[in-house]
């Protein structure tokens, strides 16, 4: 049976709280998802929760109720309690009424299997997690084989990220990595590295993309280095009609990576 709480310094409350921190979610090795949608995508992949929390709203429709009793029969913590106890889990005025606490899972790049898919995406020292989720979703949609991290990048497992994801942090491969070691591993095997960059004259509808492709995504801000724009194999540029002088960097992997894939067509 779920177990109820109605203290707000009940510590579970507070672990649940505490993982809205980095350090917190790095020392714990877990992360916060809120919303019946993203643990329904969890679920989809297979995935329960290790503690459950809802409101007694929250636990009314159907499919709530099935992924409680999943995670129940699985052995998570169940926990209803009070909306103003979930907004305090959450830090938000107005929570979902259903959130889960999940392992995080990330993959060391030497266990990628390049193969595994066409196409991969690549950041390097993005800042802003809900781009971070953004190019999570995004990979789903295009059926990437993952995100690579290079460099210092904002936290995929972050409770932003995760819901600018919808889900698909639970479907697309996560891995880190400084520039060198990610450059050393893609070169030890196929695959050819794709940068976008405004120092280049060749337009991203006329380029060749071999497989499996690297999309490489800038710094919001800066762009790429320019010994990493040198170490790509090929430079694309997403032409500007307006005075902008280029997208978003989230926006700026859909356009390539839609691209990318309409490319192949046969």
């Amino acid at each position: 049976m779920p177990r109820e709480i109605h203290s707000f310094a009940n510590d579970t409350v507070k672990r649940i709280r505490g993982l809205r921190d980095k350090k917190e979610r790095k020392a714990e090795g877990k992360f916060l998802a809120e919303g019946l949608r993203i643990l329904a995508e969890a679920r989809m992949s297979g995935i329960l929760p290790m503690v459950i929390a809802y409101s007694p709203a929250g636990g009314v429709h159907p499919l709530a109720a099935e992924i409680i009793a999943e995670a129940e029969a699985g052995g998570a913590d169940v926990i209803e309690t009070s909306p103003d106890i979930l907004a305090k889990m959450s830090g938000k005025d107005n929570p979902q009424a259903i959130l889960g606490v999940y392992q995080q899972s990330t993959t060391e790049l030497a266990a990628i299997d390049r193969g595994f898919a066409p196409l991969w995406l690549v950041a390097q020292a993005l800042r802003d997690p809900g781009n971070i989720g953004t190019m999570l979703r995004t990979g789903d949609a295009v059926g990437a084989g993952g995100l690579i991290l290079v460099d210092d990048c904002a936290d995929p497992f972050s409770v932003e990220a995760v819901r600018a994801s919808m889900g698909a942090i639970f479907t697309q491969q996560v891995a880190t990595a400084r520039w060198a070691d990610f450059v050393a591993w893609l070169r030890a095997g196929p695959g050819q590295l794709v940068g976008t960059s405004l120092n280049t004259n060749t337009d991203y509808r006329d380029a060749i993309y071999q497989q499996p492709c690297f999309l490489l995504i800038g710094n919001e801000s800066q762009g790429l280095p320019a010994d990493y724009e040198a170490a790509c194999d090929m430079l694309v540029k997403i032409p500007m009609a307006g005075r902008a002088d280029s997208l978003n960097a989230a926006v700026a992997a859909a356009v390539m990576a839609y691209q990318v894939k309409a490319s192949w067509r046969i």
